[in-house]
């Protein structure tokens, strides 16, 4: 059994018997979290398997997330934050050609479901379980996720890049064909994230009906 001459410098016991770095204690929260909610679902799943699975005893788990339903909407809201982040450096990348943003948007939205899987999956399937007001919170997120994809369509649509005669419905399919690949991509698979990349930027300008 570890002694407190054995701990590594900022490292503290807890109570289930783990070491964890000082300051860790919310990123094994999250960790615990994601992992239990993928395996159980939201119901599935009580504060004190998470506390378990952290290694942590239940008072410091209060201490970073007063409630069940608290950690659920932060889990959501961080890999939304994410995603925006991946997007925003992706589009910095290119010019204002609505081909190469669709493109840039297609490789940060594919690369992030194939990172991400675990997350996109307790957002598509848990969102049900947001009380009210997390739900109407974060549903702002999402209506800013849909705009990007909208402004990039309805530019091109706009300039003749695209000849979709219907840009709403391609920008669903598009966004509905991306965020899929979080329920069936196997990294161990055969097809690489570079070849997916590939594919579905295809499939992207395809359903909007580039003209390059």
């Amino acid at each position: 059994m570890s002694t407190a001459s054995d701990l590594p410098p900022g490292a503290v016991h807890t109570r289930a018997g783990p070491v964890i770095p000082r300051g860790g204690g919310r990123d094994a929260i999250t960790g615990a979290a994601r992992e239990i909610f993928a395996e159980r679902g939201y119901h599935g799943t009580s504060i004190r398997d998470i506390a378990k699975r952290a290694g942590l005893s239940l008072s410091a788990m209060y201490y970073w997330h007063p409630s069940k339903q608290h950690l659920l909407a932060a889990l959501i809201e961080e890999s939304t934050y994410d995603y925006f982040h991946r997007c925003d450096e992706a589009l910095r990348e290119v010019g204002d050609d609505p081909a190469d943003r669709l493109r840039a948007l297609v490789r940060a939205t594919v690369e992030y479901r194939v990172q991400r899987r675990i997350e996109s999956n307790i957002g598509a399937q848990e969102w049900r379980n947001l009380e009210p007001d997390n739900r109407e919170r974060l549903a702002g997120l999402r209506r800013s996720a849909t705009q990007l994809w909208a402004d990039i369509i309805d530019d091109g649509a706009a300039r003749g890049t695209f000849r979709c005669a219907h840009p709403e419905d391609a920008r669903r399919s598009i966004v509905a064909a991306c965020n899929a690949i979080a329920q069936w991509y196997e990294p161990a698979g055969e097809i690489g994230l570079p070849d997916l990349v590939e594919r579905y930027t295809e499939i992207a300008l395809r359903i909007a009906d580039h003209r390059g």
